[in-house]
């Protein structure tokens, strides 16, 4: 699914560390980020308020 991009600067030292991390893990870079941002807790909205719950 290619809904939107995301294109950023880092320097080579993590781009390689990134690189090796998924060669390691047979998976894509992409994969790596993707699974990185789903891992985030973040406070659930309240679609009618627009503010966070408290949990």
């Amino acid at each position: 699914m290619k809904d939107d991009y995301l294109r950023i600067r880092m320097s080579k030292r993590r781009m390689d560390k990134l690189r090796l991390y998924a060669t390691m893990k047979d998976t894509t870079m992409t994969h790596v980020i993707e699974d990185l941002i789903d891992s985030l807790k973040v406070p659930e909205i309240d679609k009618n308020e627009g503010t966070p719950l408290p949990r």
